[in-house]
């Protein structure tokens, strides 16, 4: 392959406590956590809107923070975003048991859930961490990082100010792409059978508007219907740009077509918004210091964060270890999100909403605290999310 050789010299033009790069839940998550323990914080996001999938994506459904049968395992910036996602309306799923002091038998009924406005919900974020006094940079995208030994001692930026770097003194990489793991280095895994093509959109219809989930999730061969089987045959990495943009000229292709069949059977058929980055929800993530297994269902850890539930099934409650969060190469970096370390059967688990708040808040507060993850004290950080109010093991519950 021919290449260009380039002599850079990049000035420092930002300085802070601690980088967040990836502007979805996770990133949220991180920023507002790293902030409240009062660290000077900026938070990178390529588009101009925050929350990733779950806005710009249409992933508008908060999925549960219980397990199904009644009791809570997801607590503290899990559910602060969950009741910001709704604070000015809501879609649908409204959780009336959890948010209004319902008996544990009609929770039980009921999962710990809602869809929201995508867009109403990305701005309440927005302000919230301004609020908290993060820095917040748009369309500002990571290309690189300059390693100081085993650390990342700055990342370089490119947005429209040009290329400039950014000195910090941890990272938190909720990209969701373990992009960060790669340039600094640390060992990453990619998610083995690739992702289906998704096309969701909203459309109207005259008696309101709804949600069209083509390409709805990953479904066993087994269990699958006309509307859940995919949509093509071909699977897609994610962590390639000519094939991104291939699917998302396919999913545009798909949206299409599926409005002129929908305007035919209801001429009042009228799309509203369709996703405007790629839907894809599992890539690349890190190898850990523990790879988290759908068979770690109330399977309890020293170095327990937070719990999760399981969105496919009512039941499993996972602790999920702080070592699952960060590597072994480069000290000052942590990931949160769909880029913790976790099998691919586990890997659909926890790519979703709750769990990237989970993480996130895990990796914000340890993020604030230290700018050597390995050797942080475990028992200093649990005392910190504790006092957040998250319980961190099964038996608390």
């Amino acid at each position: 392959m021919e290449k260009v050789v380039e002599t850079l010299c990049t000035p420092i033009t930002h300085e802070c406590d601690v980088l967040v790069v990836g502007g979805g839940v996770a990133g949220i998550a991180a920023a507002l956590a790293a902030a409240r323990q009062d660290t000077k914080v900026i938070l990178l996001e390529k588009q101009f809107m925050l929350g990733g999938l779950a806005t710009a994506g249409l992933v508008t459904i908060y999925l549960p923070l219980c397990d199904g049968k009644g009791h809570q395992v997801s607590f503290g910036i899990a559910e602060e975003l969950l009741r910001l996602s709704i604070k000015y309306g809501y879609e649908d799923r409204y959780p009336t048991a959890w948010l209004e002091n319902g008996s544990m038998e009609e929770r039980a009924k009921k999962r710990f859930e809602v869809r929201y406005n995508a867009q109403l919900f990305a701005i309440a974020a927005e302000q919230l961490l301004l609020k908290e006094g993060v820095t917040i940079l748009y369309g500002t995208s990571a290309c690189s990082v300059a390693m100081a030994s085993d650390k990342i001692s700055a990342v370089i930026v490119e947005n429209k100010s040009g290329r400039t770097a950014i000195k910090t003194k941890s990272v938190v990489d909720a990209t969701g792409d373990a992009d960060i793991c790669v340039m600094a280095g640390e060992k990453t895994a990619l998610f083995g059978p690739g992702n289906i093509l998704a096309a969701w959109h909203y459309y109207e219809t005259g008696n309101g508007y709804d949600l069209s989930m083509l390409g709805y999730a990953e479904v066993p061969q087994e269990d699958r219907t006309e509307e859940t089987k995919p949509l093509i045959s071909r699977r897609f990495q994610g962590v390639d740009g000519q094939e991104l943009s291939e699917m998302m000229q396919l999913s545009h292709k798909r949206v299409l077509e599926e409005i002129v069949k929908k305007q035919q059977e209801n001429p009042a058929y009228m799309p509203v918004t369709i996703a405007t980055i790629p839907q894809i929800r599992m890539t690349r993530r890190i190898v850990g210091g523990y790879t988290m297994e759908t068979s770690d269902d109330r399977k309890e850890f020293e170095d327990s964060i937070g719990m999760i539930g399981n969105w496919k099934k009512r039941g499993p409650v996972y602790e999920v270890p702080f070592h699952a969060l960060y590597g072994s190469r480069v000290k000052n970096l942590i990931t949160a999100g769909r880029s913790i370390s976790a099998s691919d059967a586990m890997w659909d688990v926890t790519r979703v909403i709750p769990v990237c708040a989970v993480t996130g808040e895990a990796a914000g507060v340890a993020a604030a605290m230290t700018d050597d993850f390995e050797s942080l004290s475990v028992a200093k950080l649990q005392k910190k999310l504790a006092d957040n109010g998250l319980k961190l093991f099964y038996h608390e519950l």
